[in-house]
């Protein structure tokens, strides 16, 4: 590759032949520093690509975050400054933007109706987590983040928190890459588990809304159960996801009084829930409100690309495989004890 020089060529005089010092005066002039060289390489072109690219709608959040972590530990990020503003930007904008697609009242129904199990399994998995984050010495913030997306809804309680805990770019990597990859497995292993423990259809939505991470990996599994199980999966679920408002809440107020530091103010949740309500009441604002939802998705499609782009391999290594082992040992724990009290009538 061509080297392009940012700065200006330094122009020769008289003065420089021989490799002497230019004289102006009878006083010697020290010649100009070299100009800094740039060089240009695949990852100059490949993360502005990446970035228009997985803004088509084909394109799911879990292949943009691997997108952006592929191309950042393959070619490295020349663009990390940019990346990182950009996503302190957009993160909490597009939590916002997620309001507008909220139903309030079906929501909030479907909560009422489950609020117990909700309250004490949310509950038991961050303890579990917390413990285990302990126990596995899992550094920074990676342990509460994946905490929080197991025990809520996935990579959208990761991207709420994170903002509020202010992550590092490579902790939120990380968390989301093992939320998703979980998902993953979610979707094939779960419909033959539950045919295998006898479940009905009503008893699989409740057990996949708690156990499995994300909204979409639990409407695709439940939709291969049944009608049933995907009707009572889905409202369980969003329901779920409205718990991201106190927890994320919770966790600032701990944070700021704690000794790690202060966190910022969540103001994102506020409009979160004001632009949910907006679009819930005000009869003008569905059509809107569903609009911007949609942009928001996409949107967050884009910050996820950009926290895979701005991971470093030094970030990786540091953090090494304990991470993964932490969510794959909280996931097992939330799956088998909420099957466990499934199995004995307690839900």
């Amino acid at each position: 590759m061509p080297d392009v020089s940012e700065g200006t060529a330094r122009r020769s005089t008289p003065g420089d032949a021989g490799g002497g010092p230019a004289m102006a005066g009878g006083s010697g002039r020290t010649p100009a520093a070299p100009a800094r060289q740039v060089r240009f390489g695949a990852g100059h072109l490949l993360v502005p690509l990446g970035a228009v690219l997985v803004l088509l709608p084909q394109v799911s959040s879990g292949v943009a975050l691997l997108a952006g972590i592929a191309i950042a530990l393959t070619f490295g990020n020349p663009w990390s400054s940019r990346t990182r503003r950009a996503v302190k930007v957009l993160l909490p904008a597009s939590v916002v933007g997620l309001g507008g697609g909220m139903n309030l009242l079906a929501v909030m129904s479907a909560g009422a109706r489950g609020f117990g199990y909700t309250l004490v399994s949310i509950a038991a998995c961050m303890t579990a987590g917390w413990l285990l984050s302990r126990w596995l010495r899992v550094r920074g913030n990676t342990g509460l983040l994946i905490t929080v997306g197991t025990a809520i809804c996935g990579g959208s309680a990761i991207a709420a928190a994170a903002p509020v805990l202010q992550a590092e770019e490579h902790e939120v990597s990380v968390s989301l890459a093992t939320v998703f990859l979980l998902n993953g497995l979610a979707l094939l292993i779960f419909p033959p588990l539950g045919h295998w423990a006898g479940l009905d259809q009503g008893h699989f939505g409740i057990w996949a809304a708690l156990a499995i991470h994300d909204t979409s990996s639990v409407v695709g599994a439940s939709m291969q159960y049944g009608q049933q199980a995907l009707q009572v999966a889905t409202s369980i679920k969003l329901a779920r996801a409205l718990w991201i408002v106190p927890v994320t809440l919770a966790l600032g107020m701990a944070r700021r009084q704690g000794k790690r530091g202060a966190a910022s103010k969540p103001w994102f949740i506020l409009g979160f829930v004001i632009f949910a309500a907006a679009a819930t009441f005000v009869p003008g604002l569905h059509a809107t409100g569903h609009l911007v939802s949609e942009v928001a998705k996409r949107a967050l499609v884009l910050v996820l690309f950009l926290i895979g782009a701005n991971l470093s391999r030094e970030a990786l290594r540091s953090l090494g495989p304990r991470p993964l082992l932490l969510g794959v040992l909280l996931w097992l724990a939330v799956g088998a004890a909420s099957l466990g009290a499934l199995e004995a009538g307690l839900m």
